[in-house]
């Protein structure tokens, strides 16, 4: 488990880094310090190579680490609103786990939810309240 903590603030640390305007800045400049030595290196292939390899090897290792901070905010973010779901009274406990179900199963909550959005337009447009549940 220590890995892993360990793993996920570094990671984390990196993509609140490479979020910054400094980092985009520094980037920036090693494009243009590369742009600039392109003549003293006859544009060679090599010269090609070195921002080919390195743009390659940052874009590959970034891919991983935003991913992790990615999954992990959006576990806690389902969390935060699953906990809201429970808490509140009146609402469908059968919403907290809405991420595991099959596609199928998803489109049929949306359409449910759909046709609410619908009836609840029209209950506005008459001048009544919005407010329903899916099993009306």
């Amino acid at each position: 488990m220590g890995s892993r903590i360990g793993y996920s603030k570094f990671a984390n640390q990196i993509a609140r880094l490479s979020g910054r305007p400094k980092t985009f800045a520094m980037a920036a400049t090693v494009i243009v310090v590369w742009l600039i030595t392109g003549p003293l290196f006859g544009f060679s292939d090599t010269w090609q190579l070195v921002i080919n390899t390195g743009t390659t090897i940052v874009t590959f290792l970034m891919v991983f680490l935003i991913q992790n901070t990615q999954n992990r905010d959006s576990q806690a973010l389902q969390i935060k609103i699953d906990e809201l779901i429970r808490a509140t009274k009146g609402a469908h406990n059968a919403l907290l786990d809405l991420e595991e179900l099959e596609q199928e199963d998803l489109e049929e909550f949306r359409r449910r939810y759909q046709l609410l959005a619908s009836v609840a337009r029209k209950d506005l447009e008459r001048g009544d309240q919005d407010t329903g549940s899916p099993e009306a």
